[in-house]
């Protein structure tokens, strides 16, 4: 296994932690953020920022990596999101696209139905 694919694998495990801090600490200074179906976020602190108001009502979460794939700087992982909410679960189909610069990410755009995870969560 590469690198990069160790790289983004550990990232995914991180999630489970929820710590924004260490959560935006694998990203480039001026890494990309971009949840495909809403804007994407720009650089360290705001990633960080960002996680910690979406998932700070998150109780747990734990990311099923199904598959990876690499080539070059691009590894692309498919995966489960497990996330609770208190009482509220959902499981949320995701694919992961991230561009890996210098043992850090430098674009990470994440496609998923926005409505699976609204209905899920209500």
């Amino acid at each position: 296994m590469s690198s990069n694919t160790e790289l983004v694998r550990a990232f995914c495990e991180a999630w489970s932690r929820l710590d924004p801090v260490e959560l935006a600490g694998y990203f480039a200074e001026d890494g990309v953020y971009h949840n495909m179906p809403t804007g994407p976020i720009k650089g360290r602190a705001e990633i960080e920022n960002f996680i910690r108001g979406f998932a700070g009502s998150w109780t747990k979460t734990d990311w099923e990596v199904l598959n990876l794939a690499e080539t070059g700087d691009i590894v692309i992982a498919e995966r489960v999101d497990r996330t609770e909410l208190g009482d509220k679960k959902v499981d949320l189909p995701c694919a992961g696209v991230f561009e890996i610069r210098n043992g850090k990410i430098a674009v990470w755009r994440d496609y998923f139905d926005l409505g699976t995870y609204v209905r899920a969560t209500q």
